[in-house]
């Protein structure tokens, strides 16, 4: 009987597309068939002891890794990824959800791959296009707007969606919002509490749910304070804080400015301090302001300011542990008496805090 092939000493046979060498090349070298080292690489007990050393020395002594994305679709599973998919990456909440995100898929054995969109609707679309065709085991998204079909799709193909920071528009989704109007509603009561009338607000494109959210919580606190929305004093549309500098700039230089300022999050604040430090450099009157999120060197700007603060970790921790759910009841086949379960809804609670008063 002729004996096992002796092993292969050539140069390996590189994989044409990939570059790198291939199962086949790992099987000549350790002298046997493909399925045997398939076993091997599969950590499959039934192999001999001497023959998983010779085909893992194999592996090694020619850098062979496996592909994951080939595997995952011959075994039916994902990829052991999960997309997160943001609007703004120079905005460090973006950072802390991703975190937040990060290390409670981590604990499943999950990767996290982040795309950003540039809160551009068609970039969006494409990136989860190509998620889906990767083969992620879920999406927790930011969405950029209201139109939501291509995430709908998405879990229509049997991907589990989570939203963060906006609800689900058209279909069933878990999601994880901030008490958008809430904060902004206490944060602008506090101003109107230190006898302010006349306070401006900045914030997000319409087009954002937690921008229009913070400007229906501004608004409600001026109402229940008998006071007027004043369309002159809202401006929206700015995400980078040199657009907020220029229209905080061009609401102090109204003839009857506002006396205080609300910012709708952490960038509009930002770019709000800068026009009322040029302001008071300039010999003009002091103005408040107050934001939406905390951010770091608050307490370092050497300005009265209130802020509207949240676990932004913990808005990420919960996305991720919506998603886990899902993956884990797919795995068991788990469903609600009468189908899927319904679709959760989790509120991250805000606080106020006080800087440099």
């Amino acid at each position: 009987m002729p004996g096992p092939p002796e092993p292969h000493s050539g140069r390996p046979q590189r994989d044409a597309r990939s570059g790198q060498p291939t199962l086949r090349d790992v099987a000549e070298r350790a002298g046997v068939s493909a399925m045997t080292a398939s076993r091997v690489l599969r950590d499959d007990p039934q192999v001999l002891p001497a023959t998983r050393e010779r085909v893992r020395a194999a592996a090694t002594a020619l850098g062979y890794r496996p592909n994951e994305v080939a595997r995952s679709l011959r075994l039916g599973r994902g990829s052991g990824l999960v997309g997160l998919v943001v609007t703004n990456l120079a905005n460090p909440f973006y950072s802390r959800l991703a975190l937040g995100v990060d290390s409670v898929v981590a604990e499943h054995g999950l990767k996290t791959v982040i795309g950003n969109t540039g809160q551009d609707l068609d970039a969006e679309r494409e990136l989860v296009s190509d998620l889906v065709a990767r083969r992620v085991d879920g999406i927790i998204a930011v969405p950029a707007g209201a139109d939501q079909r291509h995430l709908a799709a998405a879990a229509a193909d049997g991907v589990p969606v989570v939203l963060a920071s906006r609800p689900p528009e058209g279909f069933a989704a878990d999601c994880v919002l901030v008490d958008d109007f809430g904060g902004a509603r206490d944060a602008t009561a506090r101003l109107l509490g230190r006898g302010h009338r006349r306070i401006g607000f900045l914030g997000s494109p319409p087009a954002v749910y937690t921008g229009t959210e913070r400007v229906r919580g501004y608004a409600a606190a001026l109402t229940s304070a008998g006071i007027s929305l004043d369309p002159r004093l809202v401006r929206q549309g700015q995400t980078e804080p040199d657009e907020a500098t220029r229209a905080a700039s061009a609401l102090l230089a109204l003839p009857d400015p506002p006396t205080a300022l609300f910012c709708s999050n952490n960038r509009n604040t930002i770019g709000a301090f800068r026009a009322i430090r040029a302001l008071r450099a300039s010999g003009g009157p002091p103005v408040a302001l107050a934001g939406f999120d905390d951010f770091e060197l608050a307490d370092a700007l050497g300005l009265a300011l209130t802020l509207v603060a949240y676990d932004s970790d913990e808005l990420g921790r919960a996305a991720g542990r919506l998603l886990a759910d899902r993956l884990h009841d797919r795995r068991r086949g788990v469903t609600g008496e009468t189908g899927p379960r319904p679709p959760r809804h989790v509120v991250v609670p805000t606080s106020l805090v006080e800087y440099g008063t």
